[in-house]
């Protein structure tokens, strides 16, 4: 009989597949000019899945730029993930009635959502919330200086806030090697008092264990932790990126023997839990799931030109009232002909 961890596990290996699918789509996408500049999440799905699967309703998330898995799971749908890679911000506006409805949008920029998470954690700890707040970001952004205040803001106010770290081993060019000095990211945590922990990235079993201690200690008031997820980024930075030109081949092919989709797939297997024939199944499931997200992606109608006005200001002022006329009388023209 399966447990209920038996069904998280195959859970997070269907939500890992499905991810891992839709990835290769949206590069193929991007290549064929049909999506913006994309970053790919090949090779962290562990990282993304333990953390949709670890996080409740009333948590919050903070995202950076690969955290497709963990903004699915919370029930953004794939097009709307499209859409903004797609140079839309619409695809930021989560649906209200999703897990993700309180959750900020994806952050580009290095480190700088690890602030404002910490702003969200010091809120929910004076509302009484009993709720944690999960900011993940990359080994690189352990560099930048709203890292280091993020920990020690986080510390020294005993924040309801885990930041979690992908040390995929390269931030775009630069190993980590040349990042720091310290032995693990994860020590990063001791100068805030703080615990650190460092875990597998491509297990989801342990990433599941380290993530469920870490938002239960958050949301029972014990204060912040930091996690760092080793993994290896399997994919170019981005679709504008060429990491053969920086990255050994046998380092990337070593780091394919370990990779995290496959290596669950194994181990579920082994358990009696996975088969060949509900994985021809999945697979088949998830081209179908992806197919029709794309479509949707695709025939979206595009925003109204109106929009970059509507959203600047909480009332418009006088001066751009008639503007913004005049650009809806050009939108329904555009429209309607």
């Amino acid at each position: 009989m399966r447990t209920d961890h038996d069904n998280r596990r195959v859970a997070g290996y269907k939500t890992m597949a499905l991810i891992r699918h839709f990835d290769k789509k949206a590069v193929n996408l991007q290549r064929t000019g049909r999506l913006g500049t994309y970053a790919s999440c090949l090779g962290a799905e562990a990282i993304g899945t333990a953390a949709g699967l670890a996080l409740t309703r009333d948590d919050y998330f903070v995202p950076y730029y690969r955290d497709h898995a963990t903004l699915y799971l919370r029930g953004v749908p794939l097009h709307q993930i499209l859409q903004y890679w797609g140079g839309d911000e619409r695809g930021n506006a989560f649906p209200a009635d999703s897990d993700a409805r309180r959750d900020l949008p994806y952050c580009v920029p290095i480190a700088t959502q690890l602030t404002q998470a910490a702003g969200i954690a010091s809120a929910a700890k004076l509302r009484h919330e009993h709720a944690a707040v999960l900011a993940t970001c990359g080994d690189g952004a352990t560099s930048r200086g709203d890292f280091y205040e993020t920990l020690n803001v986080a510390g020294v106010w005993q924040l309801p806030l885990v930041v979690l770290i992908n040390n995929n081993q390269w931030a775009i060019s630069v190993p980590r090697g040349l990042q720091t000095a310290c032995a693990s990211l994860a020590d990063k945590a001791v100068a805030a008092g703080i615990p650190g922990v460092q875990v597998d990235g491509n297990d989801l079993d342990a990433l599941l264990e380290v993530l469920d201690d870490a938002l239960e200690r958050a949301r029972a008031g014990k204060g912040a932790t930091l996690i760092e997820a080793i993994s290896y980024r399997l994919s170019d930075h981005t679709t504008a990126d060429d990491a053969s030109r920086y990255r050994k081949a046998s380092d990337l092919h070593r780091a394919w023997q370990n990779e995290p989709v496959r290596r669950l797939r194994d181990t579920l297997a082994e358990a009696g839990l996975w088969d060949a024939q509900r994985e021809t199944d999945w697979q088949q499931q998830c081209e179908r799931t992806v197919e029709e997200a794309i479509d949707t992606y695709l025939n979206l109608p595009p925003a109204p030109a109106t929009d970059m006005l509507d959203y600047l200001y909480a009332e418009l002022p006088a001066a751009l009232r008639d503007q913004r006329s005049a650009l809806a009388a050009v939108d329904q023209e555009v429209r309607h002909g």
